[in-house]
């Protein structure tokens, strides 16, 4: 079977910059283990894969270990796929997908995406493992049923960190997002690490 495949660099307007993801579009699902595979041997971050289904998409996401439920940087490329080479000039596009449908539409500087609210609640007493990985004790840290998030004191901070990547695939959680608020030009800053999903660092 032949099938594209597609190599998109998500929240950048340069080559070789961003968040690459591969995006390949499928007539239906094989085996979870051929997807794996796939996924793989492209070897980035996320492999998106795409179903027609009617005007929608069904979608699924692979690091190159593990099938993910979400992933906003591959949805952002599947649907610059969709209405840039599949459907050219087409306005939304509706992914279906683990964690529901995913609205995503053209917008004047880009694309709009609609994506579900994972909610945090404070964590009274961080895991030791989360210092120990960072160097350094955070100022606070939250989680949801997925992620820890650090929060540190600047930015330059988050910029420098050399984490430990062993400690923290040891964590209870499969990612820990690090970050701070920005100085100048941006709101915030931060950095994601799943090694437990074959991402040590997300571009």
């Amino acid at each position: 079977m032949l099938v594209p495949i597609f190599q998109v660099d998500a929240f950048t307007t340069r080559r070789f910059a961003g968040n690459p993801a591969a995006v390949m579009l499928l007539e239906n699902f094989p085996d979870d283990a051929v997807l794996q595979a796939v996924a793989a041997e492209n070897n980035l971050a996320e492999t998106a894969f795409l179903v027609s289904d009617g005007e929608d998409y069904l979608l699924r996401w692979f690091t190159p270990t593990v099938e993910v439920p979400l992933c906003g940087h591959a949805t952002l490329a599947s649907a610059a796929v969709v209405m840039e080479r599949l459907s050219p000039g087409r306005n939304a596009v509706v992914f279906h997908s683990a964690s529901g449908p995913l609205k995503v539409a053209r917008a004047a500087t880009g694309y709009v995406m609609d994506f579900p609210a994972r909610r945090s609640a404070p964590v009274a007493v961080p895991p030791p493992l989360i210092a120990e990985a960072l160097g350094q004790i955070p100022v606070e840290v939250v989680a949801d049923e997925f992620n820890y998030l650090a929060l540190l004191e600047s930015e330059q901070q988050v910029r420098k960190l050399m984490p430990d990547i062993a400690a923290i695939a040891r964590l209870e959680r499969s990612g820990l997002i690090v970050t701070a608020q920005g100085e100048l030009n941006y709101d915030f800053v931060s950095r994601y690490f799943a090694p437990t999903k074959g991402i040590p660092e997300d571009p």
